[in-house]
């Protein structure tokens, strides 16, 4: 069993910063691909940053320059630093994460993580 649990969402105001992480836990051999998704209500589920493996990056066009994607692999944990918040970055954040297991690979979401950030 694989689990990814979610923290460091909360209540900013605009212009400042959270950093979120995703660390994942449990029997596996090694983390692939990890994913930060975004999903207001009534709105489809946003692409925000991902990283692979090897620690190549990418992002959302609406969060560039803004967030930063980044693992410790030691930690088997996944970051996403993210500055100068606006009020439409609040919404739940989700990370996903492709993990070697036996067998081969397999996918887990973590449970959300609410970011509100108020004008």
């Amino acid at each position: 069993q694989v689990q990814l649990v979610e923290s460091g969402g909360g209540l900013v105001q605009a212009g400042g910063s959270l950093r979120l992480s995703c660390a994942a836990s449990g029997s596996f051999f090694s983390i692939n691909t990890v994913t930060w998704y975004r999903q207001a209500p009534g709105k489809p589920r946003e692409l925000v940053a991902a990283i692979t493996n090897d620690g190549s990056t990418n992002y959302a066009d609406s969060v560039k320059g803004r967030f930063t994607i980044s693992r410790d692999n030691v930690k088997n944990t996944v970051y996403l630093q993210m500055n100068n918040l606006k009020p439409e970055d609040t919404t739940v954040y989700y990370c996903n994460a492709g993990v070697r297991v036996r067998g081969g690979i397999a996918y887990y979401w973590g449970q959300g993580t609410q970011v509100t950030v108020s004008s």
